[in-house]
């Protein structure tokens, strides 16, 4: 699999949320060993010539089994349930989970680009949701104790919102949202989740490219720092 590489050194894990997606989607795959998995990372400012050769503009995430490229996300997406073995088990069908995290992504977008109490209040009702189908759930995950497609969704997009939310707008996940914070803390202990987890800067750097925000001086020499402590003691809960 080619993910995009980072936007600050052009070597590590880059923020592309579709990339880290599908990514844990296989190396949940990978672990139950139904497939061996390879990820390279691109640098799409400098692509190698053999990328360009191959694939001209096409951003990652590209999927490349038995030598079949798979280009598009969704394309990807059905390839990996219908295609990959023990992909199906992973695309568990759920309307209500989906319809639960849909639009979540957008309205982060939206707080880092307004910056004004509406939309933080717009993000804070939707992840009050989530809390509350967790909680009602009493499970681990989503749909259950076991992953499925839609935590390898939500899970980089609460990561998102935790580090780019904090950095722009000074946003944090409210503490008293306990099942949330539960679910977070079950992702920080999953290599599916950590492996493929960009490292706080990144994620930063991601959102600064899109608001045309210049880069500080020497950021890529900076250690990679991950956002992976819970604030709040589930003991007491």
């Amino acid at each position: 699999m080619l993910i995009d590489a980072s936007t600050i050194d052009g070597r590590r894990k880059g923020a592309c949320l579709f990339c880290q997606e599908y990514f844990m989607d296989l190396y949940l795959l990978a672990e139950l060993k139904t497939i061996s998995l390879k990820v390279t990372t691109v640098c799409m400012q400098k692509p190698p010539p053999d990328f360009r050769t191959n694939f001209e503009a096409t951003h990652p995430p590209i999927l490349i089994d038995n030598g079949l490229a798979i280009l598009e996300n969704e394309k990807i997406e059905r390839h990996i349930m219908k295609s990959v073995p023990g992909g199906y088990n992973l695309f568990v069908q759920d309307k209500e989970v989906a319809t639960l995290i849909e639009n979540l992504y957008s309205k982060l977008k939206l707080m880092l680009v307004k910056k004004d109490e509406n939309k933080n209040n717009a993000l804070l009702v939707h992840l009050q949701k989530i809390n509350d189908h967790l909680a009602a759930r009493g499970t681990r995950f989503l749909t259950g104790d076991t992953m499925c497609c839609f935590d390898c969704e939500l899970m980089p997009r609460l990561q998102h919102i935790r580090v780019a939310g904090k950095y722009f707008v000074d946003f944090d996940i409210p503490k008293h949202l306990t099942a949330l914070w539960r679910y977070m803390y079950h992702m920080y202990q999953l290599d599916a989740f950590t492996q493929s987890c960009p490292a706080d800067q990144d994620i930063i750097n991601h959102y600064k490219l899109q608001q045309m925000l210049k880069m500080k001086k020497h950021e890529e020499l900076e250690t990679p720092t991950f956002t992976t402590s819970i604030p709040v003691d589930l003991n007491e809960q």
